[in-house]
């Protein structure tokens, strides 16, 4: 029976996903969206395309084939646009469209878990070892310090670019809350909150932890801070696309793996 109403609740909220979530609330920040068909062709600032979709409309095989490059197309008569990543997710009815992805140069990234739940079952009391503060940073200084941290934990190259995003919008003040836990003056892991506007939702996301912190209850007590503020605006369902480090944390918050997404990439130009 509890397996039973376990499956119950994962399809309702999969279904409360795939309604809310996958229409313009899931790109906020887009500069223009395109609909080719079913999809969604999104443009970000700094050069980055997205395809994402509610569904694909029943569409067979051969109407994938065709979808794949009339996308392409889009994007590739902007000079501006470098790279593209086409969004897919596990329980999509898509017949060949990983093949057709493949076939037009899309490479295929790590899938990630989409992990769904509601808000109160994360805003718990969680104790921090000796030492470690949690708190909202705002401030110019901090968000380039959280963003530095993110990038040498997740192995890319320390720049500029996602603090400037960050910061961008901050200034547009659309909810977005960013998180740190500190240690000695040093950030040791950090996240962000992200209300989506018209839904119950707010998702969790950039969460990160320094390798010698991990396993010490942080990112839990970060996400249950965040929960803890996202039930204060008004959320009361949680949504995360989830890195094996991350999922079995809220798994034993009780959040539930839906389904998987798969970030198909591509890079049309290098730019100057």
């Amino acid at each position: 029976m509890l397996h039973r109403e376990g499956m119950i609740n994962s399809a309702r909220l999969l279904a409360a996903y795939d309604e809310q979530l996958r229409t313009d609330a899931e790109t906020p920040s887009a500069v223009s969206v395109t609909r080719l068909g079913p999809l969604r062709l999104v443009t970000f600032a700094g050069g980055r395309g997205f395809v994402t979709y509610r569904d694909l409309g029943g569409a067979d095989a051969e109407a994938i084939r065709r979808l794949v490059p009339e996308a392409l197309a889009h994007y590739r008569a902007d000079p501006e646009i470098s790279r593209v990543e086409w969004k897919t997710r596990g329980h999509d009815h898509a017949p060949g469209l990983p093949e057709a992805l493949l076939d037009n140069g899309f490479i295929p990234e790590e899938p990630e878990s989409i992990m769904l739940g509601e808000a109160r079952l994360l805003a718990v009391d969680v104790p921090l070892p000796e030492g470690v503060t949690l708190r909202r940073v705002t401030e110019e200084a901090d968000v380039r310090a959280m963003a530095a941290m993110q990038d040498e934990v997740f192995g890319d190259p320390v720049s500029d670019d996602t603090a400037n995003a960050l910061l961008r919008r901050l200034a547009r003040k659309d909810g977005m809350e960013l998180w740190v836990a500190e240690a000695a003056g040093r950030i040791v892991s950090a996240g962000r909150l992200e209300p989506v506007e018209g839904t119950d939702f707010a998702g969790i996301w950039g969460g990160a932890t320094r390798d010698e912190w991990r396993g010490r209850g942080i990112y839990r007590a970060l996400t249950a801070a965040r929960a803890q503020s996202a039930l204060g605006m008004g959320k009361t369902l949680i949504n995360s696309d989830s890195t094996e480090y991350s999922r079995p944390i809220l798994e034993r918050s009780g959040l539930v793996k839906v389904s998987t997404t798969t970030p198909y990439t591509i890079s049309l130009r290098s730019r100057a």
